[in-house]
């Protein structure tokens, strides 16, 4: 799948695959192109070249739509809406939705259920995000940095939660920066790195003699060296 704006090319032939009924993570430097893959798998823009197919369907479709939740990065669009309302809002949207109340429990949203979405602190809106990827009982989720900037608490809840999701088999796509959590809740990793799958396998696998982060390090460009930046000013 190729995918550019403008000179920048975000995916430059990147191919890979999510098994049903598990956690596959997406790990890559800033730049590397996996919030586009994101994108392309949603619907939300379409590749220049190359094939997506979502649980059997285009993305984008109503079949696709209709069994897919997506917890972005940001959601700037619902600035003024308190938290509750929002999920409930949401909730109104699907056939067959979860109680939005047990989300605002489960994701200890209650405590500021009243808030207006741009007044939460990132950690809150994530959990926020996260809640109305899920309200619609999708077969298959996209997370966007699920944990960023929440507390250590919320964080491992988080990851509680997204077990047991992969439990109840539900299908999760994952973008980190965090390598103790795909390390945690991976069946399998895909490295990108300029739009390309640098390497790929179970964690198993891919620490049977270094550490994820190590693999990661050996696998991907260091955006800060001078050499990068020399090649990349070129291209």
């Amino acid at each position: 799948m190729h995918v550019s704006f403008g000179p920048v090319v975000a995916l430059d032939g990147l191919t890979l695959t999510a098994a049903r009924g598990e956690v596959t993570a997406v790990l890559g430097p800033n730049g590397a192109g996996k919030t586009t893959l994101m994108r392309c798998c949603t619907g939300l823009i379409g590749p220049d070249s190359g094939t997506v197919a979502v649980l059997g369907h285009s993305p984008g479709s109503p079949e696709a739509a209709q069994a897919t939740g997506l917890m972005p990065q940001s959601a700037g669009a619902w600035s003024n809406i308190r938290a509750g309302e929002l999920l409930h809002y949401m909730a109104r949207m699907h056939a067959h939705p979860i109680d939005p109340e047990l989300l605002i429990d489960s994701l200890g949203i209650r405590s500021f259920a009243r808030t207006t979405y741009r007044r939460l602190s990132g950690g809150q809106q994530q959990s926020v995000n996260l809640a109305a990827a899920l309200v619609g009982r999708p077969s298959l989720v996209f997370l966007d940095e699920p944990t960023a900037g929440m507390d250590p608490h919320a964080r491992h809840h988080t990851w509680d939660v997204i077990e047991q999701m992969r439990d109840d088999g539900v299908s999760v796509v994952l973008t980190t920066h965090a390598m103790d959590e795909a390390a945690r809740l991976a069946d399998h990793v895909w490295i990108v790195d300029q739009g390309k799958v640098a390497i790929h396998g179970s964690v198993a696998e891919l620490t049977a003699e270094e550490s994820l982060e190590e693999v990661f390090l050996a696998h991907t460009s260091d955006r800060n060296d001078p050499a990068y930046q020399r090649s990349a000013g070129r291209n």
